[in-house]
């Protein structure tokens, strides 16, 4: 029996608009659906008159579920694996699924899509020839501290995730780290309704997200020293 194919399926970060017509057609033709909450996935999937049967796999049970999918998968079954938004694998759950299936020879195959950093770092002005993407610090502020330490001079543009809970300590600590004069930028809710963008010397942008609204996920960007707008 031939064995099927795991699909990584970029789904939108906000706007259904951006979803790609690739990934529509494999959604519609793959046997199952493994995503973080079905209710999300759900609602999407109804948002483009397809039906599929759902299979949840979360960072906390994700080793757990390995061996269910690679069985399915060499049942011939043809899977497509998204994140609630975004690409799959990008500081969201399933990298112990493709590096099982890796290990076991199973096809995998990425279908492009939006990324919330990417798509960030593109309009924001900042370096983009060359960076450090970081995901999500850990949420000890000693522990943050101590990262943006060790890459103070680093010389290329470092990139995070943040928690509209954390934001705000995290603007602090990075002021108090990098210095009033670092270039920053950061964006929350990018493609939705209220996408905006921070961007300026650090200590302008921490006063700026005192004054706004800081709800939505945010991708912070941290220019190298001496570069300046």
């Amino acid at each position: 029996m031939e064995e099927g194919t795991l699909y990584i399926v970029a789904t939108p970060i906000g706007n259904l608009a951006d979803i790609s017509a690739r990934a529509l057609e494999i959604l519609r033709s793959c046997d199952l659906v493994v995503c973080e909450d079905t209710r999300l996935t759900g609602a999407l999937l109804k948002k483009f008159d397809i039906s599929k049967p759902m299979f949840v796999n979360e960072d906390s049970r994700e080793r757990a579920v390995c061996g269910q999918l690679l069985e399915k998968l060499r049942s011939g079954q043809n899977i497509a694996l998204v994140s609630d938004a975004g690409t799959p694998c990008i500081s969201d759950p399933g990298f112990r699924i493709v590096r099982a299936c890796r290990a076991e020879g199973i096809n995998v195959i990425p279908v492009p899509g939006a990324c919330a950093f990417v798509a960030a770092l593109s309009a924001s002005g900042l370096p983009s020839d060359s960076f450090l993407f970081a995901g999500f610090l850990p949420a000890k502020t000693a522990a943050r501290k101590a990262f943006f330490q060790k890459y103070y001079d680093f010389g290329h543009t470092l990139i995070f995730y943040e928690s509209p809970y954390r934001i705000q300590k995290f603007a602090d600590d990075a002021l108090e780290i990098f210095g009033p004069d670092r270039t920053v930028c950061f964006a929350k809710e990018i493609s939705k309704v209220y996408e905006r963008f921070f961007i300026g010397r650090m200590a302008d942008v921490r006063g700026e997200l005192e004054k706004a609204s800081t709800k939505g996920e945010f991708v912070v960007m941290i220019a190298p020293e001496g570069y300046s707008l």
